[in-house]
């Protein structure tokens, strides 16, 4: 089939290119050509502005399209120009998020039925845009929407409690402590990009699929404390000294760095993606350590990990200083 994939060069999306070209589907790509990537030779590059409604859609006009997977709608408005400049097609597959349900959730684990609640604006926009492009199924073309959890890989980063900045992987090398919210027993459930992008091809002129959700999430769902163990495992670094700082101590020291912790590590979620194994063939195959080597050798031949510590590393180490301090003294000041 002749397939579009808006994006294209992004964590997710490069694998799905690559994987529709091995599928042997015709694939176009549509970005704004700001991303380099490695992909087979027989991908055609469109460079046009997504969030450009009629250069997007004059775009859309030359391109021969069957199915049509937009990485890059993100709310009602954008959803409107992909009903506009795709009517016609075969199918529209709408990359959304589990960010859509309330958290913390009403129950585990989670089903595409669950009650939407965004807690944040990226999720209220994600529901609306779901909301058009469901809307149109069956008139403008079949919809399908896919709704990935905490997908990582090669191009992306290593989550952790403070975020996305890869000097944890440094403190983890070598062997720093790592701040780790609450207990550390609030639970995540990292996919490897490779596996979720299987998932969209299988989607792709599947009739069954016409008209639904799916979840693609992990199928390893695991503590916050089991994370940072396996991602030192991955590493061949030291067992990490982990440090357990409550929630909301965090949140009022670094509330700029802590918006992923507000809205999503605190609390423990786990996703039934039963009906994506059963309808488009989707799998668990990258077990999160092999996944952790592939993400951070790309990051080093990005020379994006520092060599040394940085300021990002002198603001945990004061924060556990303090910390350590301050539990010592109200240790020492109860047993007085």
């Amino acid at each position: 089939m002749d397939v579009l994939v808006i994006g294209g060069t992004g964590v997710i999306s490069t694998g799905i290119t690559r994987q529709l070209v091995a599928a042997g589907h015709n694939v176009t790509i549509l970005n704004r050509g700001e991303t380099s990537v490695a992909l087979p030779s027989t991908v055609n590059r469109v460079t046009a502005d997504r969030y450009d409604p009629d250069a997007f859609t004059e775009a859309v006009d030359d391109i021969s399209v069957d199915v049509a997977i937009d990485m890059l709608c993100f709310d009602r408005e954008h959803a409107e120009t992909a009903i506009d400049a795709f009517e016609g097609i075969e199918q529209y597959i709408l990359t959304s998020t589990v960010d859509v349900y309330e958290r913390p959730p009403e129950r585990n684990p989670i089903d595409e039925s669950a009650t939407r609640a965004p807690v944040t604006d990226y999720a209220a926009g994600k529901i609306a845009a779901e909301d058009a492009i469901m809307d149109a199924h069956g008139d403008a073309f079949a919809a399908t929407v896919i709704r990935p959890w905490s997908t990582y890989g090669e191009g992306g980063p290593v989550l952790h409690t403070f975020g996305t900045d890869p000097y944890y992987v440094g403190r983890i090398r070598r062997g720093d402590p790592i701040v780790v919210h609450g207990d550390g027993t609030s639970l995540w459930g990292p996919c490897h990009r490779d596996d979720v992008a299987r998932a969209y091809v299988g989607a792709v002129g599947n009739r069954i699929a016409y008209g639904e959700t799916y979840h693609v999430t992990s199928a390893e769902t695991i503590t916050w404390n089991q994370y940072h163990q396996r991602v030192a495992t991955a590493l061949d670094a030291p067992d990490p000294d982990l440090v357990h700082v409550p929630t909301d101590v965090l949140r009022e020291v670094a509330p700029d760095r802590t918006e992923m912790l507000r809205d999503h590590f605190q609390y423990s979620t786990v996703f039934d993606d039963s009906k994506a194994r059963r309808d488009l063939g989707f799998r668990y195959t990258i077990g999160f350590e092999e996944g952790v080597r592939r993400t951070v050798a790309a990051l080093d031949d990005d020379g994006a990990v520092p060599d040394a510590p940085t300021e990002e590393d002198g603001f945990e180490d004061r924060l556990l200083t303090a910390w350590r301090s301050a539990t010592d003294d109200v240790v020492a000041a109860m047993n007085e």
